[in-house]
């Protein structure tokens, strides 16, 4: 089992590559805001992998035999430990993950403990026994019943190393499964606090399992033994999942990502859009998959409208985020702000205006930051424009008609979610019933990841497949139908077969399925 090893703050060697395994086999973490090493964790060799998933299963066959109340009691009491240690837990990932304070309150920490709730009082009535009326046959009784799949793996992404595999694993627990969470190799440590934590609350050792390491881990974890996978990351590593996967002869879910467009109506509440757009673009330094990182306003108000959302950026506070007047963090990992870095510039240099931000600073000592930047004069062949960019950057567009900015919106190979902003609810249902994507919200943006209730996942190369709410829970098992017999009927389709079934046959189904009062008359005559 990955054990966390408390480290002394000091800066980081620049020689040190971020998420890279260290010749004593560790991974070492820093702190995106100020480059001081955090900690390390042991990576799991293929060995630790499989033993993590015996484990699993081993203690998974004795909690699915327990009622949903006894798992209830279990994770509730890990919701009453979470809150009352959410000071703790909130400073950690912000030093680990690098968005602010208030971000891991309200982003990470306050979204799980209400997961664990709506899970905790939902799961009995999502999973319970569905009836199927069967038009045909009355002489049967049908039903479905949902059965824990046994154990799922996690593989979690590092943008919500927190609230993202935890809010997925207590569903599954929920559902009376085991699970093995593999954390990205970037925030480690947080899944080794969240696994302690589990444990204090009575859940039984190795059902929530912890497996450290790169990508290799990852596959390896596939190959394992586990009944499903569920993996959040990029396009390019969610196709090789959906692979491994299917090799498996598992299912699995897969959120990859998205461009999402907000889209601002003549008669948007400026004011209100400007703010949640804002907000949508730069919070956790724009690293969310549900980002809004596309924005096409109607020529009629786009003057005012930018004017509104340059004068937010150019006020938000930006800094180290442990302190709790920044409004804008660090962004995690090095190689996302290169990505950043370049659609930047190949904007700037095709003609692209910038009108707030625009700086790229990484210190020698390894703290990263990114300017909230606002752009105009971008064109849909711009990678900042077409490409998922997950920084905090935010192209301003303009359309003419309705027509059009469906299309411009559609244009993408992405489909997570999608934002309109207008006073008129009819107009916001009709352009929603157009838009292609897993989500659409009106005159608001981000949150709906953090209602458990809804279920989460996009279409196109967003991803497959669903989490939260009952959908999600659904997953989570296997179905299973069974069919009763209520009456010991004589049916006509048994051997030995015969002239007489075949005319009984037909004349049966003539009547029940025939058009009309009249048809079915003369079909039960033999009239026709």
């Amino acid at each position: 089992m990955a054990e966390a090893i408390p480290m002394p703050q000091k800066p980081a060697p620049l020689a040190t590559a971020q998420g890279a395994v260290t010749p004593q086999g560790t991974l070492a973490v820093f702190e995106p805001g100020n480059g001081k090493l955090l900690g390390e964790v042991r990576v799991s060799t293929a060995k630790d992998v499989r033993e993590a998933v015996q484990a699993a299963r081993r203690a998974q066959a004795d909690w699915a035999r327990k009622t949903f109340a006894q798992r209830r009691d279990v994770l509730l009491r890990f919701r009453d430990l979470l809150l009352a240690r959410a000071t703790e837990f909130c400073e950690h990932l912000t030093r680990e993950n690098g968005k602010t304070r208030n971000e891991s309150l309200f982003m990470e920490v306050l979204p799980v403990a209400d997961a664990t709730t709506w899970y905790a009082n939902h799961a009995r009535k999502a999973l319970q026994d569905e009836k199927i009326p069967l038009h045909m046959f009355p002489h049967k009784k049908s039903y479905l019943r949902f059965y824990p799949r046994g154990v799922v793996g996690i593989i979690s992404p590092w943008n919500y190393p927190f609230s993202i595999p935890t809010g997925d694993a207590v569903g599954a627990l929920m559902a009376g499964n085991a699970v093995v969470v593999k954390p990205s190799e970037f925030t480690p440590i947080i899944l080794e606090k969240t696994r302690a934590l589990l444990e204090e609350a009575g859940l039984p050792r190795g059902l929530f399992g912890v497996v450290q390491g790169r990508g290799d881990v990852g596959a390896e974890l596939i190959r394992s033994g586990v009944n499903m996978i569920i993996f959040t990351g990029s396009v390019a590593t969610g196709k090789k999942v959906n692979v491994a996967a299917a090799e498996q002869m598992i299912p699995c879910v897969l959120e990859l990502g998205g461009k999402d467009p907000a889209i601002v109506l003549p008669d948007a509440d400026l004011d209100s859009a400007a703010k949640k757009i804002a907000w949508g673009a730069f919070a956790n330094s724009g690293q969310t998959c549900a980002s809004v990182e596309r924005v096409y306003v109607h020529e009629s108000v786009a003057q005012s409208f930018t004017d509104k959302v340059v004068k937010l950026a150019k006020g938000l506070r930006q800094g180290e985020p442990n302190a709790h007047d920044v409004d804008v963090g660090a962004m995690t990992t090095q190689m996302q702000v290169e990505i950043v870095r370049r659609h930047l510039d190949e904007a700037r240099a095709r003609g692209a205006k910038v009108l707030a931000g625009g700086e790229v600073k990484v210190t020698p000592e390894g703290a990263r930051f990114v300017q909230p930047t606002v752009l105009t004069g971008t064109t849909p062949d711009m990678a900042i424009v077409r490409d998922e960019t997950f920084g905090p950057m935010l192209p301003i567009m303009t359309y003419r008609t309705e027509e059009e900015v469906v299309r411009l919106a559609n244009d993408s190979l992405y489909g997570l979610s999608a934002y309109v902003f207008t006073k008129d609810k009819s107009a916001a249902d009709r352009i929603a019933n157009q838009l292609l994507a897993g989500t659409v919200m009106h005159n608001d943006t981000l949150y709906t990841h953090a209602a458990p209730e809804t279920p989460w996942g996009g279409v196109k190369s967003s991803g497959l497949g669903r989490v939260h709410g009952k959908h999600g829970m659904r997953d989570f098992c296997e179905v299973r139908h069974v069919n009763l017999e209520r009456l010991n009927f004589p049916a006509f389709w048994y051997y030995p077969y015969s002239r007489k079934a075949w005319n009984t046959g037909l004349r049966v189904y003539r009547t029940l399925l025939g058009r009309g009062i009249a048809g079915r008359i003369k079909a039960l005559f033999g009239l026709q």
